[in-house]
């Protein structure tokens, strides 16, 4: 059986520093990542998604965690074509535009190679240290199932190599009918971690909660919620949702199945409002240590 860690795509959140969840001494940041740590074994960096790490703050992240302690570090959003402002390029990259956001293709072609280079630089400090779990790659709901998009996972996985990455599909095509065995066959056949989401359904963003591991080295379940208001533009709306113990119990045997088929599984709660994720993480922690039925 694999090792199993469960955690939360955020210790920063305003929202859950409001909420109470840190204990009064947890009033800066290296306290309170110390205290998240002490809680739980892995974290998502969501951060990095909208600005590209430092390497000392990765080097300060190393510091400040104990041994074993897990970062997940979710990609820098040029790296995964999604909208990005340019204001959050490293100044010196920064394209003259009048644009709101880019795109890869808005760049010459050397500055996004540098882009590339000083993201994985940049975590260095986490894989040297043992604590960078893998880089989320996330893509958008327009990243369909066609050639070209499977050759750019592979330059992906090419271009990190040989720091670990882990793949979230987010348009419908790569699930519909024999489509979805064709997506895990092509996971699996590269080794390349499949990211399985439990989102709102009926949405034309939903994919569907596919439970699969397509690498023996690592499997990754991240919990998106089950708000009503999954379209509004308010995180806080899109993802305030607070997962009854009776929804976290019917996971528990799909995520046990996952530890049988991976070295290491990670679970993410990623409904990040109030201390919403971590009261979700910390029940599940609980009902995935009590003993099997039978």
């Amino acid at each position: 059986m694999g090792e199993i860690k469960v955690g939360t795509a955020s210790w920063t959140d305003r929202t859950l520093l409001a909420s109470g969840w840190y204990p009064d001494d947890a009033d800066n940041a290296e306290a309170r990542l110390a205290y998240y740590a002490s809680q739980f074994p892995l974290v998502e960096v969501d951060a990095t998604y909208y600005s590209p790490p430092a390497e000392r703050t990765s080097e300060l992240w190393t510091g400040r965690t104990p041994a074993g302690f897990t970062f997940n570090i979710k990609a820098f959003s040029l790296l995964t074509g999604h909208p990005t402002r340019p204001s959050a390029l490293y100044q010196e990259l920064r394209p003259e535009t009048d644009k709101r956001h880019i795109y890869p293709k808005d760049l010459p072609a050397q500055s996004y190679e540098e882009v590339w280079s000083r993201f994985l630089s940049a975590l260095e400090p986490l894989a040297a240290a043992g604590k960078l779990g893998a880089i989320l790659f996330q893509f958008p709901p327009w990243f369909t199932i066609r050639r070209d998009n499977k050759q750019y996972l592979l330059e992906v996985q090419a271009r990190c190599r040989p720091l670990p990455v882990a793949v979230e599909l987010r348009h419908q095509s790569w699930f519909a009918g024999d489509n979805q065995h064709e997506t895990l066959d092509f996971l699996r056949e590269h080794e390349l971690p499949y990211v399985c989401v439990d989102m709102p359904q009926g949405h034309r963003s939903s994919v569907p909660p596919v439970v699969a591991a397509t690498s023996d080295e690592l499997a990754l379940v991240r919990f998106h919620g089950h708000s009503d208001q999954w379209t509004s533009r308010d995180i806080y709306e899109k993802f305030g949702y607070l997962y009854s113990e009776a929804e976290l119990s019917g996971w528990v045997s799909p995520l046990r199945d996952l530890t049988a088929q991976a070295r290491q599984t990670h679970v993410l709660m990623n409904n990040c409002y109030s201390d919403y994720a971590q009261r979700n993480a910390a029940q599940l922690t609980a009902l995935l240590g009590e003993p099997e039925d039978g």
